[in-house]
């Protein structure tokens, strides 16, 4: 199946992209995608904690299904902004 895997902050920095089409076996889950991604950025996994995922909108877990079409979003948290 594929599904739609969109990256913010520094994943998005990590992975020098916005999004990307991913081929994915059916029964995967959010998890499927971190391991794949973990596989070539091992980096990437230390924001696994901390990091909020969505699918096609809504809060997800590594565990939440995913189904052909599908939109994950991979949101680790925000720094900086600017000092007042």
């Amino acid at each position: 199946m594929n599904v739609t895997v969109k990256y913010f902050a520094v994943c998005h920095e990590i992975l020098d992209r916005s999004e990307e089409e991913m081929q994915l076996p059916e029964g995967s889950t959010v998890k499927t995608i971190l391991e794949r991604l973990e596989e070539e950025w091992p980096e990437i996994a230390e924001f696994y904690e901390v990091m909020q995922m969505s699918v096609n909108w809504e809060y997800a877990t590594e565990h939440t299904a995913l189904a052909e079409g599908d939109e994950v979003a991979l949101i680790p948290p925000v720094t900086g902004g600017r000092d007042v």
